[in-house]
Parts: C-alpha cells; sequence; structure tokens
C-alpha cells in the first residue's frame, strides 16, 4: 500500500485527487492537505468582483466530495514541507508521512514586495475569493462616487489574462449603469507591451488587444514598475526597451486592482533542491523534482522560466489547460513508479485561455507555449463570453461528480465549436 498526499485543493489539487484515485490500486491511501476547507473556481473572481457572481456560487465543501471518491481531507495548512523525511508538517503540529507527494499548493501571493500594494494596502485583488468579495464591497462604494480606474499588474506578475479581463468586466458593468463617461481608466502593466500576456504575444494578440482597449477608452503604460501605492494614488516607473527609466508617474485613483508577483508558498520555500530562488518548484520533465524524486508539482507552484528577456521582470503564466496537462502526466508517472517502471508521461506546456470581457471576449492558443510554435492564434468575439459562461458551469458540475479528467480540453474543443457555428 501506498500513500500518495496532496498539497493544496485548488485547480490543480482537486484534480490531481480525482484522477489520482482513479489510477490507484484500491489499497492505495490518498490524502489532501488543504488551509481552506473549500475549493473555490478561481477563474470567476472577477465576476465576484464586480457582484455578477457571489462567494457561494463559486465554492465548494471539499470534504464531502473527496469523501465520497475514499479520498482522505484535512482542512490544515501546511507549515512546513520536509522531503528529507517524506513528512509534511502542519500548523497544528502534526507530521503526515507519504510516499509519494504532489505539491500543488498554487503561489503565495507577493503583495509586500511593494509597500500599498494589495487588500490590506491600498489596492484590490481578484487572485483569491476573498479578495474579490472585498472588492466587491468597495466596488459598491466606488460606483457611487465614481472617479479615475487604474488596473494591470505589477512587476513579476506571470498571471496577465484576469487583469484584461477585470479591466473589461468593469467597462461592461459601467456602460450596464450608464456610468462609464465618468470614469478614466488606466491600464498599466510591466509588459513591453499590450497584448504580451507573458507569452511574447500570440498572433496577432498586441494589434486586437490595443483595438479593444481604444474601443473602450481604457489608456495604458506598459514596461511599468509599481514603487509604492498610497491611498488614492500610485507611483509608476515607465521603462526604456534598454532598462533605464523614461518616465515617472503619479496616478491619482479612486479604485484599483493590480495583480501582485507570484512567489512559492512558505512551506516549500528556501529548500535547497526543491525550489528554484523565488521557491517556486523544481521539476524535469515528468513533472518529478530532480532531487526528491517521490515529490512531484503541478500548477502555478511549478518554477517556468520567463519566455524572454523584457526590460521589466515579467513570469510565465500557467493556463488551466497546462495544469489540467501537468495533473494528468503527473498522476500517470506516479503509478508507473509504484508499479516499478520508469516515468514516461510529459505534459504537454500547450497554453490555452478564454478570457471574458463582460459581453465579448478573447480566446488564445499557444502550442507550445514557449515559442516557436506549431500553432499561434488569438481571436476575440462574444462567443469567448458565452464558452466561458458554459465552461464555469460545467467544470463546477464535473467537481460535484468526482470527476475533472480533460474538461479544460473539453473546454476548449466546445470553444471551438461555438466559434465555428458564429463563422456560419
Amino acid at each position: 500500500m501506498a500513500h500518495i498526499v496532496i498539497l493544496g485543493a485548488g485547480i490543480g489539487g482537486m484534480p490531481m485527487a480525482y484522477e489520482m484515485r482513479q489510477l490507484a490500486k484500491k489499497e492505495d491511501r490518498i490524502t489532501v492537505i488543504s488551509n481552506n476547507s473549500k475549493f473555490h473556481f478561481t477563474p470567476s473572481n472577477p465576476w465576484v468582483a464586480v457582484d455578477w457572481r457571489t462567494r457561494g456560487d463559486i465554492e465548494l465543501e471539499i470534504a464531502p466530495l473527496l469523501a465520497r471518491k475514499n479520498i482522505d481531507f484535512i482542512a490544515v495548512g501546511a507549515k512546513r514541507v520536509h522531503p528529507d523525511r517524506n513528512q509534511v508538517e502542519l500548523d497544528d503540529g502534526r507530521n503526515v508521512d507519504y510516499d509519494q507527494l504532489v505539491i500543488a499548493t498554487g503561489p503565495k501571493l507577493a503583495f509586500d514586495e511593494i509597500e500599498g500594494l494589495g487588500p490590506k494596502g491600498h489596492t484590490q485583488s481578484v487572485c483569491h475569493v476573498d479578495h474579490a468579495v472585498t472588492a466587491e464591497k468597495s466596488w459598491k462604494d466606488f460606483v457611487k462616487d465614481p472617479g479615475h480606474i487604474v488596473v494591470g499588474a505589477v512587476q513579476g506578475a506571470s498571471c496577465y489574462g484576469p487583469a484584461y479581463e477585470f479591466a473589461m468586466i468593469m467597462d461592461t458593468d459601467l456602460r450596464k449603469r450608464k456610468i462609464r463617461d465618468k470614469v478614466p481608466m488606466t491600464f498599466v502593466t510591466a509588459e513591453p507591451y499590450i497584448g504580451h500576456l507573458g507569452l511574447g504575444g500570440v498572433g496577432d494578440s498586441k494589434g486586437l488587444m490595443e483595438s479593444a482597449m481604444r474601443e473602450r477608452h481604457i489608456k495604458w503604460i506598459c514596461n511599468a514598475k509599481v514603487t509604492k501605492v498610497d491611498a488614492g494614488k500610485m507611483f509608476v516607473a515607465e521603462h526604456n526597451e534598454d532598462g533605464t527609466v523614461k518616465k515617472e508617474h503619479v496616478l491619482e485613483f479612486r479604485y484599483s486592482m493590480m495583480l501582485p508577483a507570484f512567489k512559492g508558498v512558505d512551506a516549500v520555500f528556501g529548500i535547497e533542491g526543491l525550489t528554484n530562488p523565488r521557491g517556486f518548484i523544481l521539476i524535469d520533465a515528468y513533472q518529478r523534482n530532480p532531487k526528491f524524486q517521490n515529490v512531484y508539482s503541478v500548477g502555478v507552484c511549478v518554477a517556468i522560466p520567463p519566455v524572454e528577456a523584457t526590460p521589466v521582470p515579467v513570469g510565465a503564466p500557467k493556463t488551466g489547460y497546462m495544469i489540467e496537462s501537468m495533473v494528468s502526466a503527473a498522476a500517470h508517472n506516479i503509478r508507473d513508479v509504484l508499479d516499478g517502471k520508469e516515468p514516461t508521461h510529459k505534459a504537454t506546456w500547450n497554453a490555452v485561455c478564454l478570457a471574458d470581457f463582460g459581453d465579448t471576449g478573447a480566446a488564445f492558443v499557444a502550442l507550445p507555449q514557449i515559442p516557436p510554435r506549431n500553432v499561434s492564434w488569438f481571436a476575440e468575439g462574444k462567443w469567448v463570453h458565452l464558452a466561458k459562461v458554459a465552461f464555469e458551469k460545467f467544470f463546477m458540475r464535473k467537481m460535484k461528480k468526482g470527476t475533472t479528467e480533460h474538461v479544460f480540453e473539453k473546454m476548449f474543443m466546445n470553444a471551438v465549436g461555438i466559434m465555428k457555428l458564429k463563422d456560419k
């Protein structure tokens, strides 16, 4: 009998638990550890922040879902991973032994790297449902007394889609309220150009996204480094291509949402051989840590180098489609190792994303994520909005049933189907 422990219960951890249960033997034990008793569908957070969804719409109690699949659940945070002795130390003092460990924690949100950034400072966030709920309360106050909005992603961020989504969703919500004319909006991003997305651009993402921003009267500052945030005031250094400072901006705002940079969580940060200097998990081609070969990792906590050098640091994103591929590879490789075989399964590292713009949307496909690519495609249309709304319902339904295998692949195929119907 093997004990497989999965650390984290989000978009990576829950599918990992379900797929591992399918591949594990009956006598194998699977345990999920999380500092949260509820699963949250993170892609819907921007909708929560403008009250298009409630918290209850996008969260599920984890324990009963896992119990139905004969998976143990510990709703206690991990204090420290001890890979040298095959243990996870919990916040309550317990130690959990494992034979195989999968780290799927997601990131630590590095608000502390910029003075005044984040929900405890002067800007909002849509990275966690708790933050989205707080952002929605501030949004209600804002629309009563509107003004300038500053939205975007700071230096070192590695997820740009939600920043663009939230800018467009706010624009749509303000138009519905008939107060868009009272709200100037500025998009501030570390990206070297609009539509870079941490991917060096995808297809004509630069032209299409710039056009979408112009149509919505959203100004932008690229190659931007946020140096400090005060109440209602953001300090931004805009850089030249050679990295020198081009212009210093002081942006006054009434409402702001800025995505932070990501780091590895405290439970793994600084473990030699396990993580890189930012705390992300080092893996080989089989999702396995090179030093501690019974430790695997999937999702946003995996170390991926930037796609290219940029004047201001820009990280590479991990989309749901890619995470799904990581999960499948890790689960099959663990099964192979437990059966005395060498791992052979590799994640595809393809990037597929649907970004909602409120009443329309944008989709991109990068196969593979890192150039040169076999496929590099970007498109905009109302069909993307419809596809994302449908996918949210589809994913939550599958989660309740205890099977999320290949849901992002099915989402993409359904989205392509909707696009083909549109073209007809």
